[in-house]
């Protein structure tokens, strides 16, 4: 697949700053896009049926070192570190000076850099300095690099518990515990997994041909109870809802034996499973995902389960309709894959 045929046009007052709930959702049956309200989706998830969700927990890991963003993505010692920020103008031996006395000297470029700390950091200095990574589209359409008191709660699920993302796994954001109390209570079978949302998020694609992307690699677990649901439903003809695009990739790399583990005691490991149209799934049913980006691997993921010509075509009416885009915006509904 080439990138270019990712690409769509779309006003940009349709990128949603916060979360709008009810959230609009768009079914896809047969190729035809109609608009539904939230309750009329649950009302079609069968009793018997399993809706799967990702349970993991955003890190608040952006720090400002006066007005340089910084993404601490990853602790390789005591005090040495792997981030995100802009280092154009900064020497090797550079150092900024970040809150509460912290200073950070950048030790080699790259994307990622690699920076050392003048001394070590704890979870509990995030918690006090740092702000969730929101998407760069969002600060950029608020007009406000910085995060709101609200988002603390907008940009977290309602089940976020394992903590290890850099992005969350979006369109969990438009149910709430009791949305899920309701299903489990009318015989939907709940389960999750983990898949730690990681750099690839903040990185455009760059290859022409997808199939010259590198994927980065992102940590899942599968728990053998959840596979086990999961199987069964399937073995007895039932459907298997995936609740994002996460939740999908998860799935599916159990399902290609990417990783490690077996049924008896739950899969776990490193995915670089990338989607695309002509993937032949394996577990997954029905897709329930957010509007994504043009040119995005989250794009050709749902047009693998769909199909290039008819995504194009519901976006296109979706955003005709005026459909909110993106990480807080509106919902979609993939009710089969393309064959």
């Amino acid at each position: 697949m080439k990138l270019a045929d990712l690409d769509f046009s779309f006003p940009e007052e349709l990128i949603a700053t916060s979360p709008q709930r009810p959230s609009r959702v768009m079914w896809v049956e047969g190729g035809v896009p109609q608009e539904i309200t939230l309750q009329d989706l649950m009302a079609r998830i069968p009793a018997g049926d399993v809706l799967v969700v990702n349970n993991t927990r955003v890190l608040k890991r952006r720090v400002f070192a006066g007005d340089v963003e910084i993404l601490f993505l990853k602790q390789t010692s005591a005090t040495d570190w792997e981030v995100l920020f802009p280092s154009k103008k900064y020497k090797v031996g550079a150092s900024l000076e970040l809150p509460l006395g912290v200073t950070m000297t950048l030790i080699e470029k790259g994307r990622p850099q690699k920076v050392r700390l003048n001394q070590e950091v704890s979870e509990d200095y995030f918690q006090k300095v740092a702000e969730l990574p929101l998407p760069p589209y969002i600060q950029k359409a608020r007009e406000q690099r910085h995060t709101v008191d609200a988002d603390e709660s907008w940009y977290q699920t309602a089940w976020a518990k394992t903590p290890g993302s850099f992005a969350a796994p979006t369109a969990s954001l438009h149910f709430s515990a009791q949305d899920m109390e309701a299903l489990k209570a009318k015989g939907v079978a709940l389960c999750e997994v983990t898949l730690h949302v990681g750099l690839g998020t903040f990185l455009p694609v760059t290859a022409e041909d997808l199939n010259d992307h590198d994927m980065h690699e992102e940590y899942v677990e599968v728990s053998a109870a959840t596979w086990a649901v999961v199987n069964n439903a399937r073995k007895n003809g039932r459907k298997v809802w995936s609740l994002g695009t996460t939740t999908t990739r998860s799935l599916e790399s159990v399902g290609n034996g990417l990783l490690q583990g077996n049924p008896e005691e739950g899969f776990r490991g490193f995915t670089k499973l990338l989607i695309q149209p002509g993937y032949q799934f394996k577990v997954v049913n029905r897709l329930l995902t957010n509007f994504h980006q043009p040119q995005s691997t989250l794009l050709a993921l749902v047009a693998g389960f769909s199909s290039l010509e008819t995504v194009k075509a519901c976006y296109h009416w979706a955003i005709e309709r005026k459909f909110r885009l993106f990480s807080y915006g509106d919902l979609s509904c993939w009710t089969e894959t393309k064959q």
